[in-house]
Parts: C-alpha cells; sequence; structure tokens
C-alpha cells in the first residue's frame, strides 16, 4: 500500500521528498508520483500526495542538480 503524506501550508517538492525520503534529490520521483498535483511549488495545507518507494539503498544518490530546478531554472 502507498504511503500518503498530507501536505502542510508552506511545503515544498524538495522539502517533502527530504523530510519522507531521506534526500531533496528525490523530488523528482516525487513529483512523477503525483503527476496531477505539479502545478504547486508552494503547496497550501491539506493536499494528498503519494510517496514512492525508493529502491535506491546502496547509498549511490545522484547528488547533482535536480533536474526539477534545472527546468524551472532555464
Amino acid at each position: 500500500m502507498a504511503k500518503i503524506y498530507k501536505t502542510i501550508s508552506g511545503d515544498t517538492w524538495d522539502k517533502i521528498a527530504y523530510n519522507e525520503l531521506g534526500s531533496e534529490y528525490y523530488a523528482t520521483e516525487l513529483m512523477n508520483e503525483n503527476r496531477d498535483k505539479v502545478e504547486y511549488m508552494i503547496f497550501p495545507a491539506g493536499i494528498e500526495l503519494k510517496i514512492p518507494e525508493i529502491s535506491n539503498t546502496d547509498g549511490d544518490l545522484d547528488e547533482s542538480y535536480p533536474e526539477w530546478r534545472a527546468i524551472l531554472n532555464g
């Protein structure tokens, strides 16, 4: 069963990824799991998001600039 997270006013994709998945670099995976919510950059309270299961447990997370931030910054 997928984990559900209910947003708090002021939440952002990278903050939720950090708190729920352990790294802000998982924001892309979080956004992909919740494509119907990508219009939000800063969340109001009460939006339900599905938290994806992350299979990268070997510690080799790509620490480069997150793809979604690069797209937003042009």
